[in-house]
């Protein structure tokens, strides 16, 4: 079961007319229940799931550009204001996870780099090589791999650097270690086969509000089946004139 339980805005704290409440998921005040211990995140781009999945990482103390509780090193990404009117409910309350975010993932493994040069053996809890030093994908897994055991896990795009069957093998993780009881992942996604996972939350962003659909009838699954079963008549009326 989940250890995050709810996640709401507190209607008193929306600031009308600044960013990001100017959006319409967030203008109005929004409540979310966690009743998976995986919970996809999906919707177009800009419905704000990466705004949301952002600032549920900062009220849980994780640094904005990713990393955990005890990764402290300058981030570029600055807060929202949604943080601040966040409400999260915990049940029981857990300090240990990650915030990961694909478009920032470099700035972190510089980061480990740099702790490395003063406290060598940190890089061994990443599978014991510099991140920087691998393919995007391959350290994409040996973060998954080595550093989720026990506690929540926010990842924003996780498919952005893994290749088809490494999605595969990253939904082989997610199974583990929901089996083990010990870890709650919300994920905020485009790819139609991590939101395949069995008995998964997915959570459609679209629209402005929170809609919870079954994966057949999730945007980016219906349009990969919809191309692979007709791929040449999607391409004629992409190109025509």
């Amino acid at each position: 079961m989940p250890f995050l339980k709810n996640v709401r805005i507190e209607p008193d704290l929306i600031r009308k007319g600044e960013f990001p409440f100017t959006m319409p998921l967030f203008s109005s005040g929004l409540e979310i229940e966690f009743t998976s211990s995986i919970t996809f995140l999906v919707g177009e781009n800009g419905s704000g799931k990466s705004t949301l999945i952002e600032a549920i990482a900062e009220n849980c103390g994780f640094n904005r550009s990713g990393g955990s509780r005890n990764h402290v090193y300058s981030s570029q990404e600055q807060s929202s204001g949604l943080a601040s009117a966040l409400k999260l409910s915990w049940m029981p309350k857990v300090t240990n996870g990650f915030f990961m975010r694909a478009e920032s993932f470099y700035n972190f493994a510089a980061y480990l780099d740099e702790m490395e040069e003063d406290d060598p053996g940190i890089l061994d809890a990443y599978g014991g090589r510099s991140l920087l030093r691998q393919s995007h994908g391959e350290s994409f897994l040996s973060l998954f791999t080595n550093r989720f055991h026990k506690g929540i896990y926010l990842l924003d795009e996780p498919e952005a650097a893994l290749s088809p069957s490494r999605q595969l093998s990253f939904l082989v993780l997610l199974h583990e270690l929901e089996l083990a009881g010990n870890a709650q992942f919300i994920i905020a996604t485009h790819s139609p086969i991590l939101i395949g996972y069995p008995g998964a939350v997915i959570l459609s962003l679209d629209g402005g509000r929170i809609t919870p659909i079954p994966y057949e009838e999730a945007p980016q699954y219906q349009l990969t089946r919809d191309f692979l079963n007709h791929p040449q008549q999607y391409l004629n009326d992409l190109f025509a004139d």
